[in-house]
């Protein structure tokens, strides 16, 4: 068997598979996005800022 399983007796799936390389990231938690919305948050706090001085 290609898996290295006995085709009668089976046995459970070994899980996910091994490696780094199937460890991607889809973008929401890559350190650039993370950065990005940091500074976003930050950008939109100072307006909040002057929008509260202007009033």
């Amino acid at each position: 068997m290609p898996n290295g399983r006995c085709r009668l007796h089976g046995g459970v799936n070994p899980g996910a598979p091994k490696g780094n390389r199937n460890a991607l990231k889809h973008g929401r938690y890559t350190a650039a996005a993370i950065a990005n919305r940091r500074m976003l948050s930050a950008l939109i706090s100072q307006m909040r800022e002057t929008a509260g001085m202007v009033e």
